[in-house]
């Protein structure tokens, strides 16, 4: 069973005041830092194969 899902978490992001395109700069920089982090982490968020290959731009 999954902690949070991608809408919980970014609803997290909107609460803080990240605007879509500071979370899309978010996004790109945990992949391009961090790219195994964030296959766990979309993992964890419960993404499917496909889901996770869209999310990481592959």
């Amino acid at each position: 069973m999954k902690a949070v899902t991608v809408e919980q978490w970014k609803g997290l992001f909107r609460e803080v005041g990240l605007s879509e395109s500071e979370m899309q700069k978010w996004h790109q920089l945990f992949e391009a830092r961090y790219p195994d982090g964030h296959q766990s982490f979309l993992e964890w968020l419960g993404l499917d194969a496909g889901q996770i290959k869209a999310a990481r731009g592959k």
